[in-house]
């Protein structure tokens, strides 16, 4: 009570009433947005005010309504605008229009799950820093540094002679009642002896001006990738500002961490690190890719992993490498099958007494998870004097758990002041609940509640209420709407970041993640729809300089570092490189299709036909639409609705979109340029085909455009895989992925040609040279000419064409030979499937002789075709069962071969 009432009496110092029930983020209104007629920033920010009770973080005091002037903005803030490069709401508008440009491009995304709209929407990052002084900063950097030393000596503990639970510091029911403590964990001390590698706390800054301690996140938290990704977005918005005020750097505490990891690993300097992902469907998993890619560590999810003779080992193409370290980032129970969660499809077997033998470091440690219950904060300055013999540096707010008796009594009088938080997190044994502001709930609903919790004691925790900070956010101008461009106060949350460092012990990340609260809402949760901001520390003197070049290891040791590729990577690898060549080959074929539909070749029934069956084999229109030669329009309509369609036919937008998954699963081995492209092919396809009216003057030729843009797209996507990707066995999996779809279109397209006669047409002939991309070649070889033998030629034997079927064959030959055994060139069963090229001769495939400009192709050159098309087919299969029988059901498609 003693707690509760001192922050009573600091908040009524600063003349607030948040206890009196007149005050709240959500109820009071807030101060109209500021209209485009101030157009100057400064004279915006004059006018600026937070809502009344909160502090006002652009002028750190707190926000009266009656006051007729406001006090001056901070002396940072002042610096920042000042430094910021603009002057009018316009410019500012345009740099978040960039500044989302850049999120959206990048594939930022986070799952929210109170989105109408769907699970997934584009990270939401506002335009300005929140930006922390650097006493301030000391401030919270010594009592972070404190609370991860109080609380790796509260887990030494728990897991070792439990003391604290013996003496009564900590209740027994509170931490062995959480399903977060792990018994099968109790006596084992980690490899390194460190437990927590990572911990996040989340502070609130108070109207007294204190920075309290809300929450911490001990299991696996997030939010590391993000604020990488908010700092270089929203740094470069404003680089003056940002060196002006000298930021402190972030670079080495990544450095630092991954130093730390290695050096308590099993293997020290050579060891081998990955991160343990639960998939792409996770809320976070760009995340999960971005630090992978960040931090140099391999990407694997549970089913990559294999525990053999208590050591750890990573499936790869080659063999099982062995794992010495995991950055975790699945929740401790879906750890292990074995002793954890039987029906986890997450974790590894046997993972634990990996653990327990000291053969891998695990980051965090499991059984941490405990600490994250909100009940905990309560106990925590009573531990603080026990083990370290100091007071907390930062405050908690006045927590209560009801599982005590005396506690549950003390604090239920006070119910409408606090904040109803679960004890511990949901599960299949407890439904578990959000939380609820007290002050939000009627006389009845407290009354109902006040009988849950008195019967329920120990599933509920009360935290005093607090209300958030506010910080200046840009709202941008709404195109014929209302609201107009201006800066508008923003409850803000702050999160901070400590890690293990191997000289220091543990080093606070100089910033951290600020979460912003929506307009209507008094909670900061990403979760509810809230955005997020970056968050800038100020160092007194010039940043550390140190913190833009990590030391570099030792050049021996670089030189060994290989990337090993699993065989889930690879399998998405390979998916990626026939998707890629597959939508390619789709946008080629659908504008020959639409052109020929479309044009003077209308009068060409045998083109016609050709390419309407080749469109159906193809899946480009829907099953059951009746043929070119019966229904001309209704053939070409159904193609065009089509496109961007993912229903019945599986067109160009249906391949995007699984090029767009197979990549998302493999994010971090892909360039940010070459993922970019690939979100503005999807989305530009999408939004051209949203666009077209059945009814528009000429849908073919809006198609038309629509393929041509994509095209390019495509050809930048095959240019970024071609020339910006490692030459390792993924790329040359990537690499038979587009050879063998190559390898069965063309040879399907051209066998097709063939039989219906086209082929024999000047149109049907120009037609399919075109379909394999080979127009302009075959003009300069061959100026006119349109015989058979110079198609055969350029077309299957000319092994520098590389839309040619030699070159396609010989190329598949060597990369599977390559990926057997090291070299191109010694033989493997899989490449020796592959038809021969050095077998094919010019007299064999054609008719002998023939004086016609058309003349007729050889059996010989249809049974190539069709066996092209079938060992296409059986080597699909079969790199399928070699290399990626591990894995579950495929979720990729056959396709047409």
């Amino acid at each position: 009570m003693a707690i509760f009432e001192g922050l009573q009496a600091a908040q009524q110092r600063w003349h607030w009433l948040a206890y009196s029930g007149v005050v709240t983020a959500k109820t009071e209104p807030l101060p109209p947005l500021l209209t485009a007629a101030l157009q100057d920033v400064a004279t915006q920010a004059a006018a600026y005010s937070a809502s009344g009770g909160h502090l006002d973080e652009l002028r750190n005091v707190v926000a009266v309504d009656t006051l007729a002037s406001k006090p001056a903005a901070t002396p940072a803030w002042q610096q920042f605008l000042s430094q910021a490069e603009t002057r009018t709401a316009a410019d500012l508008d345009q740099r978040f229009a960039s500044l989302q440009r850049q999120i959206r491009d990048n594939g930022v995304t986070y799952n929210v799950y109170a989105d109408e709209d769907g699970p997934q929407r584009p990270w939401s990052l506002d335009l300005f820093p929140l930006l922390i002084e650097s006493q301030r900063w000391a401030q919270i950097e010594a009592g972070v540094l404190q609370r991860t030393r109080l609380l790796e000596k509260v887990l030494a503990d728990v897991y070792g002679p439990q003391q604290l639970l013996k003496r009564g510091l900590l209740p027994p029911a509170l931490v062995q009642g959480h399903p977060g403590y792990l018994r099968s964990m109790h006596g084992v001390t980690p490899v390194g002896g460190v437990r927590l590698h990572i911990a996040a706390y989340d502070l609130a800054h108070g109207p007294d001006g204190n920075w309290w301690v809300v929450g911490q996140r001990c299991q696996a938290p997030s939010g590391l990738g993000y604020l990488l990704e908010n700092r270089m977005a929203v740094s470069g918005q404003f680089p003056q500002a940002l060196e002006a005020l000298r930021v402190q750097h972030l670079a080495s505490t990544y450095a630092a961490l991954m130093a730390s990891l290695k050096s308590r690993s099993p293997a020290g300097e050579d060891a081998h690190l990955a991160l343990l992902t639960p998939g792409p469907y996770n809320e976070t998993y760009f995340e999960h890719a971005y630090l992978a890619r960040h931090l140099g560590l391999s990407l694997v999810e549970g089913g990559d992993l294999l525990v053999r003779d208590e050591n750890l080992y990573l499936k790869t193409l080659k063999g099982l490498v062995p794992v010495h370290g995991l950055l975790k980032r699945v929740d401790d129970d879906y750890l292990d099958p074995l002793e954890l969660r039987a029906d986890s499809t997450l974790g590894v077997p046997g993972l634990l007494q990996a653990i327990r033998a000291g053969r891998v470091l695990v980051a965090n440690a499991p059984g941490t998870a405990f600490l994250e219950s909100p009940a905990l904060l309560g106990f925590l300055p009573g531990l603080a004097e026990h083990l370290l013999g100091q007071p907390l540096i930062l405050p908690a707010l006045p927590t209560w758990w009801c599982g005590e008796r005396s506690a549950m009594e003390a604090a239920l009088p006070q119910l409408q002041d606090c904040v109803i938080k679960p004890s511990y997190p949901a599960s299949s044994l407890r439904s578990g609940f959000d939380a609820v502001l007290g002050r939000s709930l009627s006389a009845q609903q407290r009354d109902e509640w006040a009988g849950r919790i008195f019967r329920q004691g120990e599933e509920h925790t009360l935290q005093a209420y607090l209300p958030l900070s506010q910080m200046p956010t840009w709202q941008a101008g709404r195109s014929g709407a209302q609201s107009a461009a201006g800066i508008q106060p923003r409850s803000v949350m702050l999160r901070v970041f400590v890690v293990s460092d191997p000289v220091q012990g543990w080093r606070v990340l100089p910033g951290g993640m600020a979460r912003v609260a929506s307009a209507a809402a008094d909670i900061a949760s990403m979760q509810l729809g809230g955005s997020s901001a970056d968050v800038w520390a100020l160092a007194q003197g010039a940043p550390d300089s140190a913190a833009q070049s990590p030391p570099l290891s030792a050049a021996p040791l670089l030189a060994q570092r290989k990337r090993p590729v699993t065989s889930r990577a690879a399998e998405n690898l390979y998916w990626l490189g026939r998707y890629t060549e597959r939508t390619e080959n789709l946008i080629r074929l659908a504008r020959l299709t639409l052109e020929c539909l479309h044009g003077e070749e209308q009068s060409s029934a045998p083109l016609t036909a050709w390419l309407g069956r080749m469109a159906v084999v193809n899946t480009l229109v829907l099953p059951g639409v009746p043929a070119p030669a019966q229904a001309r329009r209704v053939f070409e309509r159904s193609l065009i609705d089509s496109l961007g369609s993912s229903a019945g036919a599986t067109s160009v937008g249906y391949n995007l979109r699984a090029l767009k998954m197979a990549g998302s699963a493999v994010r971090e081995r892909l360039s940010q340029e070459h993922w970019r492209v690939m979100v503005r092919a999807e989305e530009e396809l999408t939004r051209s085909c949203a666009t077209q009216t059945p009814g528009g003057d000429d849908p073919a030729q809006d198609a038309l455009k629509t393929l041509k843009h994509c095209g390019e797209h495509m050809a930048a996507i095959t240019g970024a895989q071609t020339d910006r990707m490692t030459r390792d066995d993924g790329w040359r999996l990537l690499s038979i992925g587009r050879h063998i779809e190559r390898l069965g279109f063309l040879a399907s397209a051209l066998h097709g040609a063939l039989q219906s006669g086209s082929v024999h047409t000047v149109a049907g002939f120009e037609a399919l040279v075109a379909l394999f991309e080979s127009t302009t070649t075959f003009h300069a070889h061959y100026q006119r000419s349109r015989d058979i033998a110079s198609l055969v030629d350029l077309l299957v034997l000319n092994g520098d064409n590389p839309r040619s079927l030699a070159c396609t064959a010989q190329t598949l030959r060597g990369r599977l030979n390559k990926l057997a055994s090291g070299s191109s060139e010694a033989p493997s069963p899989l490449a020796q499937q592959m038809p021969d090229p050095s077998a094919w001769s010019l007299a064999e495939l054609c008719d002998q002789p023939n004086q016609g400009r058309l003349s007729g192709a050889a059996p010989a050159l249809l049974a190539l075709l069709e066996h092209c098309q079938a060992s296409a087919r059986r080597v699909s299969e079969e790199v399928s069962a070699t290399y990626f029988s591990h894995a579950s059901d495929s979720k990729h498609s056959v396709g047409t071969l």
